[in-house]
């Protein structure tokens, strides 16, 4: 079992074509709600780990954009399996925000916040400390980030 400070961490798509590595602590880890979210997973909602962009890096393979996103939410997936693997957030700065169940030891991650609630399927529960109806502002990531880091575990 890894703690979320443990570093690396290495992930990748379901076919293994592309591999990532992050090299930083988790900065916050998040559910997102969002009927996107749960078009694009087929699930209740999608996990992610957001991390600093210095922290990520491309060990093999390419990834491609895709998905249905905008010039600041690009969503990048493998372009064998499609499988949707990070997410680059630029309207709250250089983060990357990872599918946190394509590590290949997501453990200690369980999400911190749950956004999109709004839009949340009745029966979908998460252990999450803070719940948003919508996206939390991008002031609002500061703090949530300083109390995720200052938890313990």
């Amino acid at each position: 079992m890894t703690d979320r400070t443990s570093a690396p961490r290495d992930g990748g798509c379901r076919c293994g074509q592309v591999r990532f590595r992050l090299s930083g602590p988790a900065l916050i880890t998040m559910a997102c709600h969002c009927r996107g979210c749960q078009k694009m997973t087929a699930s209740a909602f999608s996990l992610s780990t957001l991390v600093a962009d210095e922290a990520f890096e491309i060990i093999a393979g390419e990834p491609v954009v895709g998905g249905a996103g905008s010039p600041d939410l690009r969503h990048f997936f493998c372009p064998k399996c499609m499988s949707w693997m990070f997410t680059r957030p630029d309207a709250i700065g250089p983060f990357v925000n990872v599918r946190s169940t394509l590590l290949d030891d997501p453990s200690g991650l369980e999400p911190f916040v749950e956004t999109q609630t709004a839009e949340k399927l009745p029966w979908a529960t998460t252990p999450a400390r803070h719940s948003f109806d919508r996206f939390p502002g991008p002031d609002d990531f500061g703090p949530l980030m300083a109390e995720y880091a200052g938890r313990p575990g």
